[in-house]
Order: structure tokens, then sequence, then C-alpha cells
């Protein structure tokens, strides 16, 4: 949620938008399948048996990405079969408040421009409108501002307002519709898991899978997680498994990434087969760019009910000036109960579990007091009771998103940002109807394969890099991420034809590619270096000129009043240098608010 334009006397109100940009939408846990030669208990929507042989369409993984892109294939091919297979239980009914009541159990996830319009061309958004919550603004307590009653400000320069809701209540509300209006065409599977055993079977005409049951497993509060290498363990029965021959495998697995973890593994083979001249001719090998996290944070969630007086349709937010201490909070429903998000440094005191409550009752008295009135000494235990939980690293798949003319991957299993700006979930579901496209306009899967990663490889691997380049830390976020923010603030201020908005701008636009984002951004740059290079060419010229004048009027030499210029340019950085913009512990979402006129 960032305005369209951000004055430069008021950067320092982007932090607003750095945590939750359309919304706090936290990645799953990742799952780790064990094999086992047992047999276990399995929960299914729909039971599958070994007689299918065959299937048109399977897709791995019934979240928003999966089970959008098996409405999208059923309303396309009305007469073939598309089966989705998931780890997990059914999702909990979007309609049981006995289930929603516990704020804190389900992380939220914010509706953009790019995920209404691809929900609402397959007649599913109204269903999801209906259980989600509108935010159209923000009321934000920073260290900068005098008052005691925070910033308020409502968002009218928005094509669409963002719309929250848990991230499993958009799963139900999907599981609904397919139940509802797809019996017999789309079959659901609960409790499996898919393993690819050739990319290319039957003389390269699909795709051959196993599937295994395994033991159920329920959906998670992500809060429970210890460690962001912990896995939850699934266990599945491989005695019981058989193999299913399909016409398209579509990967909408997730940060799991079973499918394109046995891409990359298939390939680094075929590349290792190759001899030095093969490789200059051959297709380059797929892989997945794994960043390492360089500005780690962990959080906690925190349920919280505002007071009667409180708009319910806003995002709440504070912060410490020293950088210690975000928090965000955003509606769960609209009765106005709230999902907060507690953001520390890796590493900090509160950071752990069973941290001292009485410490932390203390701690948010003191740097978040407004909040922490509104939290009963039972929350405020329950919270520091629990164990931090990890934003996802920055991973992207590439240099395709296929695997021969059968099998491509799509959402988190291609593309994993951290939910700072809202492009997980909608840019997910955005490849939904990228791959429709792709149908609609080829004669063949195969063609409409290739074209997918034609369309849309080069921008999984934009969306990852401008995301990554936003959460630099210290410095470097700071040449990355803010510069470039102040820069666009004053030129889209002063030449709006001729330089575009910021990039978190650019982002939240359904028009434009991640890719063209990166494009324009790159060209803005070149033409602002143009024109600030000129200005300084002049200020030089002027200087010059200057010192002349200077030293001609009071009888000195030129290099005299040229050192003491130099002198006074030297003091001032060390001044500027020796405010806390620049401290490395810091991100770009602390020293954010440091940036003045």
């Amino acid at each position: 949620m960032l305005d369209s334009m951000i004055p430069f006397s008021k950067i320092h109100l982007l932090y607003a938008f750095i945590l939750p940009h359309v919304i706090l939408g936290f990645a799953p846990i990742t799952s780790t399948v064990v094999h086992k030669n047992q047999s276990s208990s399995i929960l299914l929507s729909t039971a599958i048996s070994k007689a299918d042989e065959s299937s048109d369409a399977v897709i791995v993984g019934a979240g928003p990405a999966g089970l959008l892109s098996a409405i999208m294939y059923a309303q396309k091919y009305p007469d073939q079969k598309v089966q989705v297979f998931d780890r997990l239980n059914p999702p909990p009914s979007p309609t049981d408040s006995n289930i929603w009541s516990d704020v804190a159990k389900f992380y939220l996830i914010g509706l953009s421009a790019r995920g209404q319009s691809a929900l609402a061309k397959y007649g599913v958004w109204n269903e999801v409108k209906d259980v989600c919550t509108e935010v159209v603004g923000r009321k934000d307590w920073s260290p900068e501002s005098k008052s005691e009653d925070g910033v308020e400000r409502i968002f009218t320069d928005r094509p669409v307002s963002t719309q929250v809701l848990p991230r499993d209540k958009l799963v139900g509300v999907l599981h609904k519709h397919v139940l509802d209006n797809y019996q017999g065409r789309i079959q659901l599977n609960y409790g499996y898991d898919i393993f690819p055993e050739d990319f290319a079977v039957n003389e390269n005409k699909g795709v051959r899978v196993r599937v295994s049951k395994c033991t159920s497993s329920n959906r998670q509060n992500p809060s429970s997680a210890v460690s962001a290498n912990d896995t939850e363990q699934v266990e599945c029965n491989i005695d019981e498994s058989f193999t299913l021959d399909t016409k398209l495998l579509i990967a909408a697995d997730g940060t799991t990434r079973t499918i394109a973890n046995e891409m990359e593994r298939k390939d680094k083979e075929r590349w290792q087969s190759l001899n030095a001249l093969q490789k200059v001719f051959a297709e380059k090998p797929f892989h997945v760019r794994r960043y390492i996290d360089d500005n780690r944070r962990v959080y906690k969630t925190v349920p919280m009910k505002i007071p009667s007086d409180w708009r319910p349709d806003l995002n709440y937010s504070a912060r410490t000036a020293d950088g210690r201490v975000n928090y965000d909070a955003l509606p769960a429903d609209r009765n106005g109960n709230y999902c907060g998000v507690l953001l520390v440094r890796d590493g900090d005191e509160f950071a752990a579990a069973n941290a001292d409550p009485i410490k932390f009752r203390a701690l948010l008295d003191d740097v978040l007091p407004q909040f922490s009135k509104l939290l009963d000494d039972k929350t405020v235990a329950e919270i520091a009771k629990k164990p931090p939980s990890f934003l996802p690293s920055f991973r992207y798949a590439g240099p395709r998103l296929n695997q021969g003319d059968y099998t491509i991957i799509l959402g988190d299993s291609a593309h994993t940002v951290k939910p700072y700006f809202g492009l997980g979930a909608n840019s997910a579901l955005e490849d939904v109807t990228i791959l429709d496209d792709t149908l609609e306009t080829t004669t063949s899967i195969p063609d409409a394969v290739h074209l997918f990663t034609k369309k849309r490889a080069k921008d999984s691997e934009s969306l990852v890099k401008i995301s990554r380049e936003l959460d630099r830390p210290g410095k470097l976020g700071f040449f990355s991420f803010i510069l470039p923010l102040i820069l666009d603030g004053i030129f889209h201020g002063m030449l709006p034809k001729v330089f575009a908005p910021n990039v978190i701008n650019c982002l939240q636009k359904p028009s434009m590619s991640f890719t063209s984002v990166r494009r324009r951004k790159r060209l803005d740059r070149i033409g602002q270096l143009v024109l600030v290079g000129g200005f300084f060419s002049g200020l030089t010229s002027a200087a010059k000129w200057l010192v002349k004048s200077v030293a001609k009027g009071i009888g000195v030499k030129h290099e005299t009043v040229t050192m003491a210029m130099v002198g006074l340019a030297v003091l001032a950085s060390v001044a500027k240098k020796s405010a806390s913009i620049f401290d490395t512990r810091q991100s770009p979402a602390d020293v954010i608010t440091k940036t003045k006129k």
C-alpha cells in the first residue's frame, strides 16, 4: 500500500509499507517426506485408486495457485479430468467462526490488484471478497512523529483497495468452490505425496509420477516453527504407492519444491555428462538460485482486539527509533479482531521461545504502549512463550520454468520473496493467468509449456531480484533502496511524464510486468544520473568562479579557499555519518525513518 507519489518531505512515512505492503503473506512451513514401509491413516477429500492410471492434468499442491490452476484448466477443458494432490488435510470451512476465532493461528495475506484480477477472471472473486476485510489506510506511530495519537492516512489513489484474509481461508473458499462446481471434473486428493519418475514417458507424450499415501498433516500455525531450517516431517507409505501418467504436470507445491528439486537434480546429471564442447551448445541447466538471507528477522504473532473507537479497516503500526522492534497489525475479521506481527532481529532476547513474560510486558509497555494496553497478561505470557517464526529466503528458478514438454512450475516453487510487499500470493495467482494465456494462444500442451517459460521465467527472476534489492541491510540498503526512493520521489514529482513512480508503486500495477518494472527503473536511473551529473557539472563551474571571486576578494591563494571548502565538506560528511543512518545493524526498514528532507 504505497502512494503513487511520495513527496520527498514525507519519505519517512514509507516505512509504513515496508513490512506488509499488501500485507503479511507469510510462507507456510516447509515439509519433508519420510517414506516408510507401513500403513498409515489417511484423511482424504476424495479417495484415489490404483485403477486411475492416467489423468489429463495433475496439479501438485492444493494452495491458492494450485486450486486456481485446477479451476482454470477445468473451465478451459470441460471434457478433461484434473487431479490435485496435497500432503495436508483438507482446509477448514471459510465460514466456520469457531475455527477462525484464534486469529494468531492463521497468517494473513493481502490481495491487491494482481491477485483480485486473477480470481475475478475465473469467477471466484466475489466468494473470496465475502470473507475478506478491506484495508483502506493505516495509522502509524513513528519515532519521528510528535503525535501520541499516531498519524492516520487514508489511501485514495489506488485502483482497488487491499483485501485481507487468512491464507487458509482463501484456500478454503477455493476448495469449496471446486466441490460445489466441479464435482467429477476436478478430483481433490489430500494426504498424498507426488514424485516425478519420468518427465518424458511414453515416447515423450506425458509425465509419469509416483503417488504415495502419507500420514495426515494438519495446517500448522507458522509461529510454531523453531528454526528457519527446520522442516515438518510427513511420513509416506511407499509400499502403497503407484504410478500415474499425465499429459500436463503443474507444480504449485510452494517452497517444498519436490518437482523443482527433481528437475534440478536431473539437469545436473545431464550437464555433468556433457563434454566441454557439448556444453557450449547445450541448453543451460535448470537450477534454483538460493540467496543467503543477509537481513534476517524473526517474528511472533500477536492476537489483539482493538477498542470500539478505533477504525477496523486500518493497518496499525509502530516501531522503535533504534530499529529493535517493528510492529504491524492487520484486521483478521470485521469484528475488530486483529493479528499483529512483532518483528525483531534474530538473536534478540525477546525473539527466543520462553522469554521472560514480565520483561516482555515491560518491553511492550515501554516501546509499544498504545498496543500493550490492549493485551492482557495471559496473552503477553503466551506470546513470550511461543517460539519465533522466520521469513522465507529469496529464491527463484531458472533459466526456464518447464522440464521437457509437459511439466511447469509456478508460484512459490518458481519465485519466493519475503512478504514485505504482498507479491508472493498475488504473483502466484497471476502465474495462473499467464499459463491460461499460453494455453489460449497455442495449439498444443508442449507449445504452451515452452511459451509459459518464455513469458514468465524472466519475470520470476526480476521479481526476486527487485524484492531482494529492497531488503539489503545497512549501507547496501541505503544505496539499493532508500536513495533510489528519494531520487524517484524528487524526479517523478518534478517530471511525472518522464520518470515513473518509485519501484514499490510500479510493482503493484498489473499492467507492468516485473521485468518491465526493472527495465524502466534502470532507464530512470540513467536519466537521473545524467541530470544530476549535469547539475554537478554546472555546480563545479560555479564553484570555480566562486573560489576565484572569494580568493580575489580576500587576497589569498585559490588553493587556500579550495582547501577550506573541502574541509567544511569533510566535516559535514563526518557529522552525517555519525548519525545512525548508516548503522550496519539496521535494515532499510529501520533507516528509512531517519531520512530527512
